[in-house]
């Protein structure tokens, strides 16, 4: 239900940092329950080709979630999530016209779910190409499905293991504080979280030029 990242830990590297969270949970009782993953393509909106040169392309996400195999999640950045089956991945290639996929910036996070009593737990891994880029925490209070009725609970278990590393309310939940929350919020708290290890990351590059 709250997705979030956790920065490394002092003198520590994305690998040690994992163990680390996951050594937590599982002194606190945390069951291993298999594995999960994420993945984000990007594709930019083929302006030029469509005589809008000089105008800013807009950027559409493609993503999937191992919690929904059967779906496909399309994003536009501040704007509508559709949720489609998988045959949107073909239609995406027949519409390389329109949106041209930026390879090199696809990113995953990959790693294990926990159960924690009502609580599920995935930490993962984020990757950018083969190297590590960051930590993703995803947390989610099973019984209940409005954000407003659980988030004092769910910020007391995050601070078990994050500790002050526990995130503050995300916009999402202010937006949906009182209506059910759905597998697209989630999808769009992952978008704005791989978006912002992405300019992390070309931030620290550009630095070093």
């Amino acid at each position: 239900m709250i997705v979030s990242q956790v920065p490394l830990a002092e003198g520590k590297s994305v690998q040690q940092t994992v163990e680390l969270l996951s050594r937590k949970l599982e002194q606190m009782g945390a069951e291993k329950q298999g594995t999960f993953y994420v993945d984000c393509e990007t594709y930019h909106t083929a302006g030029a080709s469509m005589g809008t040169t000089g105008q800013t392309g807009k950027l559409l996400y493609v993503m999937h979630n191992s919690e929904y195999p059967l779906s496909t999640f399309a994003l536009f950045e501040n704007g509508p999530c559709l949720v489609a089956d998988l045959n949107l991945d073909v239609l995406m290639v027949k519409l390389k016209g329109f949106f041209q996929n930026a390879k090199a910036n696809k990113m995953e996070t990959r790693g294990t779910r926990y159960q924690y009593c009502d609580f599920l737990v995935k930490i993962g891994t984020v990757t950018m190409g083969q190297s590590g880029r960051g930590i993703s925490v995803e947390v989610d209070y099973c019984p209940c499905a409005v954000p407003g009725d659980c988030w004092n609970l769910m910020v007391e278990f995050m601070q078990s293991f994050m500790g002050n590393n526990a995130p503050s309310v995300p916009p999402i939940f202010s937006a949906k504080h009182d209506s059910l929350y759905t597998p697209a919020d989630t999808m769009v708290q992952y978008m704005e979280l791989l978006n912002k290890i992405r300019k992390q990351q070309q931030g620290s590059v550009a630095g070093m030029r």
